[in-house]
């Protein structure tokens, strides 16, 4: 990998380039959250090369996404053009600047992107803006009480990758000074991040990872590793997990509060 792609990988994070087990898992989540609303017009804020959205596109009635990188937008384009019968609307745009109508989607996913964007007040301002009255976004972002910093460190004037571990626990000014290039969430960041939109909480987790990587060097021991921090998201342990999962829901939609899918 060049330089250039190693800052980019950096900047941006990393798509779902192989389709395995840690994904297939999440989509599972994403589904179930959504209910019906998987089914109508749905959007993938940060959509990478289309992974994600070429799954729930073969269920929804409009399938959308926007991806800030160029590279990225073309080659989903490409990919869901094949792979969905009605192709894919994918805007190359900014996730605090959406090219799209307000009220727009019964659905919308933003997977460990919102960490990467210049300005997340924005971005997920843009998200609620975008959403239909009732609609609901499945958020996964970073989880700052994980012991390792999954995107490494910025040190000595270069990027330096790798699972860094106990940076996340570090004073904030000092995690962000060697993590500049992503950020990582408490729940308290993330509720003062949407202290006055109109959306609600539904659900909130916190999860473990899928480790297909270490699965794939190592199969029993990561299928060992894999299923013992899975169980652990059951218990208090799981303030130490990989991720945040939230799901929330605009409010404004009284016909739909009923509704529990």
């Amino acid at each position: 990998m060049s330089g250039r792609d190693l800052d980019k990988a950096a900047l941006r994070g990393e798509p779902s380039y192989v389709w395995r087990e840690g994904q297939e898992r999440r989509l599972r989540m994403i589904v179930e959250a959504a209910g019906e609303r998987a089914k109508g017009a749905v959007l993938d804020d940060g959509c990478g090369i289309g992974a994600y959205l070429e799954r729930l596109g073969s269920e929804a009635s409009r399938a959308c996404g926007i991806e800030f990188d160029l590279e990225r937008a073309v080659a989903a384009g490409r990919r869901l053009g094949q792979a969905l019968a009605g192709g894919a609307v994918i805007a190359c745009a900014r996730g605090e600047r959406m090219p799209f109508a307000a009220s727009t989607f019964d659905l919308v996913l933003s997977h460990e992107v919102l960490a990467h964007v210049l300005d997340d007040r924005a971005a997920i301002a843009e998200i609620v803006r975008v959403l239909k009255p009732g609609g609901r976004l499945a958020l996964f972002t970073p989880n700052r009480g994980y012991p390792f910093e999954t995107h490494g460190v910025y040190f000595r004037n270069r990027y330096r990758f790798g699972n860094i571990p106990l940076v996340n626990y570090l004073p904030r000014r000092w995690r962000d000074k060697l993590a500049p290039h992503v950020r990582a969430y408490s729940a308290r960041d993330l509720n003062r991040l949407l202290d006055g939109l109109p959306i609600h909480r539904i659900h909130q987790d916190i999860l473990f990872g899928g480790y297909d990587n270490v699965i794939a060097h190592w199969p029993r021991f990561g299928r060992l590793l894999r299923a013992t921090l899975q169980r652990l998201e059951r218990t208090p342990l799981h303030l130490f997990g990989l991720s945040h999962f939230w799901v929330l829901e605009k409010d404004g939609a009284s016909n739909r509060r009923g509704e529990t899918g």
